[in-house]
């Protein structure tokens, strides 16, 4: 059996058509972030999560990484762990969040790219924006990254480095 789907041009459409023409480029983004290796007697890889601010909007969640092999979504409880992202955006979420939910990673050179549009990413508009990174740790600290940037519609890009939960964070954001 073969389904059809037709569009009609709404008001809206043609809003959004004017905000993401059809030719424009994908917007993506590389996102590299360190998790240092600690010499710690009980380690713990940290939970982290990812999220994009601009002044005047909700936060955006592109990504959270904890325990999610836990029977029964006990992962989910030390969330809050994660406190400034879980204050902004992250009480409000239901886990396991599609395209957002993956588990803890490794200490080592973590990367990501997410692409405007598709899942946790949306399309940035001309503008200020903050990247920001959090990790906590069971039986460790927590840490915060946040790099502001200035998004043209064609480029930008930053880093910074973490002290003890997160090395360097860095990324590229490209039209």
């Amino acid at each position: 059996m073969q389904i059809r789907f037709t569009r009609r041009l709404t008001a809206a459409a043609i809003g959004a058509g004017a905000l993401f023409p059809a030719g424009a480029g994908a917007q993506t983004l590389n996102l590299s972030i360190d998790i240092p290796r600690l010499s710690v007697a009980e380690y713990h890889k940290p939970y982290v999560a990812i999220w994009l601010e601009k002044q005047g909007t909700t936060p955006r969640t592109l990504s959270v990484w904890y325990d999610t092999d836990m029977r029964g979504g006990e992962g989910t409880k030390w969330l809050r762990d994660i406190r400034q992202w879980w204050r902004t955006s992250g009480r409000g979420m239901t886990f396991p969040a599609d395209g957002v939910s993956g588990a803890t990673r490794a200490p080592g050179t973590q990367r990501l790219q997410l692409v405007g549009g598709r899942g946790a990413m949306p399309r940035l508009t001309p503008g200020e924006y903050t990247l920001v990174v959090e990790a906590a740790r069971e039986v460790g600290g927590r840490e915060m990254v946040r790099i502001p940037f200035s998004w043209n519609g064609t480029a930008a890009s930053g880093a910074r480095k973490g002290s003890t939960e997160l090395g360097a964070v860095s990324f590229t954001l490209k039209r």
